[in-house]
C-alpha cells in the first residue's frame, strides 16, 4: 500500500515503513538508546532527500525520549540538576545546528556535509567503542578484570572554574566542560537527525564519570528537550518535517521497542557493547563507501523559480 509523504514530495509504502520503524525500534529497545543514527541513513538510502529524513527524524526521537524520560523517573534514575545543566549547553548547540542546516541547504551542500559528518563522526566513535569493547572481552578471557572507573573520581578539566555540585551523580565539577559536551551533541543532533544518545551516554561515563545508575536517564531528559526544540525550528525555519512520514515511523518504532527491550535483558554485556559497536561503526562505513563511488548521475538539472 503506497502512501504519498507531501514534504518529502514521494510515494513510499507504509507497510515498508512501519517495518523499517519496527526493526530500528527493536534495535533502540535493544541497546536503549534513540535510533535516529540508524533511521536517518537508512530514509536517505531510500530516496529520501536528506534535509527531509534530518528534520523528520527529530519527531520519532522526541517520543521515544519521552517514553525513557518517564521510565527514569519512576525508578529514581535521572540527575534533574546535571540534566538542566546539559540541557542549557544543547538549547545553544540546537541553535547553532539549525542555522548551519539551513546554511549549507541554501548552498546547496547539505548532502555532502551530512555524508561526511556522519562518516568523520560514525567511524571514530564506532572504532573506539569496538576497540574498548574487544579489550574487555579479551580480559576477560585472559581472567583479568580490568579496573572499574568509580562514580566521584574525576579528571584534572573538572576542576576548572565555574564548579557546580551535582549530589544524584556524585559529582563537584565544573560546568565548562559539561556545557561544551551538550553543545557539541545538539549540534550533531540538529544537523544530522541523531538523538546524540550514543556520543552523550559514553562521554557521560567515561569522561565525566557519572554512575551508571543516572547516566541513561539524564542523558534521555537532555535528548528530549533539545530534540524538540530541534523540531520545531525544523518544522517553522526549514519546513523540512514530514508528519505524515514522522507519525508512520513512531507506530512502528514502539511495537519494535517493547520486543527490543525484552530481548536486551537476556544478552550479555561484553557481547551488547560489541554489537553496539559494530552498528555505530557500519552506518559510518556505509556513508564512507558512498562518498568513493562513482555516481550514477554524474550531473542533474533541477528548474527552479526565478524570484
Amino acid at each position: 500500500m503506497q502512501i504519498y509523504l507531501p514534504i518529502a514530495e514521494m510515494p513510499v509504502s507504509v507497510l515498508l515503513l512501519l517495518g523499517l520503524g519496527a526493526a530500528v525500534g527493536f534495535v533502540s529497545g535493544l541497546f536503549g538508546i534513540g535510533g535516529g543514527f540508524l533511521m536517518t541513513p537508512i530514509l536517505i538510502v531510500m530516496g529520501i532527500p536528506p534535509a527531509i529524513a534530518v528534520a523528520t527524524q527529530t519527531a520519532p526521537i522526541v517520543a521515544s525520549s519521552t517514553t525513557s524520560v518517564l521510565a527514569a523517573l519512576r525508578r529514581n534514575g535521572l540527575d534533574l540538576r546535571l540534566g538542566l545543566v546539559l540541557i542549557c549547553g544543547g538549547f545553544a548547540g540546537t541553535g547553532l545546528g539549525v542555522w548551519f542546516f539551513a546554511a549549507m541547504r541554501r548552498a546547496g551542500q547539505l548532502d555532502l556535509v551530512i555524508t561526511v559528518a556522519y562518516v568523520t563522526l560514525f567511524t571514530t566513535v564506532g572504532g573506539l567503542m569496538l576497540a574498548e569493547a574487544l579489550r574487555q572481552m579479551w580480559a576477560r578471557r585472559r581472567g583479568k578484570a580490568r579496573p572499574v572507573r568509580i562514580g566521584g573520581d574525576h579528571p584534572a578539566y573538572m576542576a576548572w572554574p565555574l564548579r557546580m555540585r551535582f549530589p544524584r551523580s556524585r559529582l563537584y565539577a565544573s560546568v565548562i566542560p559539561i556545557l561544551g559536551l551538550a553543545l557539541f551533541v545538539g549540534f550533531a543532533g540538529a544537523v544530522l537527525g541523531i538523538g546524540g544518545g550514543f556520543i552523550l551516554v559514553p562521554a557521560l561515563l567515561y569522561l565525566l564519570r557519572v554512575p551508571t545508575g543516572v547516566v541513561v536517564g539524564t542523558s534521555q531528559f537532555q535528548i528530549l528537550w533539545t530534540t524538540l526544540v530541534a523540531l520545531v525550528l525544523h518544522a517553522v525555519q526549514n519546513q523540512a518535517v514530514d508528519m505524515v512520514l514522522a507519525v508512520i515511523l513512531i507506530v512502528g518504532g514502539v511495537f519494535g521497542a517493547q520486543f527490543g527491550a525484552r530481548a536486551g535483558r537476556n544478552l550479555r554485556s561484553e557481547y551488547f557493547r560489541l554489537l553496539l559497536a559494530i552498528l555505530v561503526l557500519a552506518v559510518g562505513l556505509r556513508f564512507a563507501i558512498e562518498l568513493v563511488l562513482h555516481p550514477a548521475e554524474p550531473f542533474s538539472i533541477v528548474a527552479t523559480e526565478a524570484r
